[in-house]
């Protein structure tokens, strides 16, 4: 071979070499695109399997995860899976796993906040609440107030419960059951000797709490106590 042949030779491999550089990339972000859809689409099977099969559900949640680490909602839905299966520490994985992936995940701080408040961290939970509050786009606030006031209580910040527990009570329309957020903030005015806001809002439990069960009941029960 002369030497410019050789020199040609070199140049066509080189050109050759880039255009398979090329075609590798490209198809490097077709795979990632793919996997990411495949992800998605085994969430979505997890969420149609859930209310029937709840194995199911975390084999294809679990599957979704393994495709895209950072698919968030798979994440927050795994989460879900181990926080009913009572294995806390693996559920509290998921969700700061799901925060990682979008800082601004209300829903996950909040379902955070019940997972450490259920390991009696109740000041990591108040700080989890409290983070998922900061989200003015949260569409559901009056769920992290509810599990805030209650943690506050629990920590004696009965003034701090109050007044997250009065916006949750308020909310329109409400992602916590009326009776269950009236409870509570029954409660809290009793421990503050609000009598008449105590007896007032807890008589409003029983009509909340139409089928007559442990809300209405625990409200009447205080009932007998206000004075």
């Amino acid at each position: 071979m002369t030497k410019g042949n050789w020199i040609f030779g070199r140049q066509r491999a080189y050109r050759l070499l880039v255009c398979v550089g090329l075609l590798s990339l490209l198809g490097g972000c077709a795979t990632d695109k793919d996997l990411m859809q495949k992800s998605q689409g085994h969430y979505q099977e997890g969420v149609a399997s859930l209310p029937g099969d709840r194995q199911q559900a975390f084999v294809s949640f679990q599957k979704s995860v393994q495709l895209n680490p950072a698919n968030k909602e798979a994440r927050y839905a795994l989460g879900h899976v181990y926080a009913l299966q009572g294995k806390l520490s693996y559920a509290e994985e998921q969700f700061r796993a799901a925060i990682k992936a979008d800082e601004t995940y209300s829903e996950a701080q909040t379902y955070l906040g019940q997972v450490l408040a259920n390991q009696d961290r109740w000041d990591e939970a108040i700080q989890s609440y409290r983070q998922a509050l900061a989200n003015p786009l949260y569409p559901t606030p009056d769920l992290a107030r509810f599990h805030l006031g209650r943690a506050l209580a629990h920590q004696g910040d009965l003034q701090g419960s109050m007044e997250a527990l009065e916006d949750a009570v308020s909310a329109s329309p409400p992602s916590v059951p009326p009776a269950m957020t009236h409870l509570e903030l029954g409660r809290v005015y009793y421990r503050m000797g609000y009598m008449t806001r105590a007896r007032d809002i807890l008589k409003k439990v029983a009509t909340l709490d139409k089928s007559g069960g442990e809300l209405a009941t625990a409200a009447a029960d205080l009932l007998t106590r206000v004075k």
